[in-house]
């Protein structure tokens, strides 16, 4: 039966085999997930920062900002190293040894974006309360997050934000 359809309706079976055609010819989408090779599936980033004074970025860190110390790196006794967590993110500091000078600068062209679930207006209250300067109020963005931003005692830029409610 198939051979008698495909006899009376060859003008359907050559388009349906053209199109067939076209389709093969098409290159297969791909997800940007396995695009990229080994790095498309990330799901975790720990940020590692190299500070001038370690104990004033930990009083920062810890004391303004709120994040917990998870652990501590020392070398002869001398501490060189926190790493500290806020929900599911990790940030680590580390003492820099100055061997690429004194006068470097950090934090320059370098911004970090966090994303909170608690109230953000509240969490910049409580970073201004406990001695810390934002850069201004938090205000709604075009991109759909109300954020602020401020700048940590080595230069590096940091926003928190959290997605707005659509009504």
């Amino acid at each position: 039966m198939a051979t008698k359809k495909a006899k009376k309706g060859n003008t359907a079976k050559t388009a349906k085999t053209t199109k067939r055609a076209a389709t093969k010819a098409r290159p297969k989408k791909t997800s940007a997930r396995k695009a990229v090779a080994g790095g498309g599936a990330l799901r975790d980033a720990s940020p590692s920062f190299t500070v001038n004074d370690l104990a004033k970025s930990t009083a920062f860190y810890r004391d303004v900002l709120g994040f917990e110390v998870e652990e501590t790196y020392s070398q002869d006794g001398v501490v060189r190293g926190v790493a500290f967590r806020s929900g599911k993110v990790t940030l680590m500091i580390g003492q820099d040894d100055w061997k690429k000078g004194r006068d470097r600068r950090k934090g320059e062209g370098f911004r970090m974006y966090f994303e909170t679930g608690a109230d953000v207006d509240a969490f910049a209250k409580g970073i201004e309360a406990r001695g810390g300067t934002i850069e201004g109020p938090p205000e709604d963005r075009p991109w759909g997050y109300r954020d602020f931003s401020l700048t940590d005692p080595d230069g590096f830029k940091m926003t928190f934000g959290t997605p707005l409610r659509k009504p």
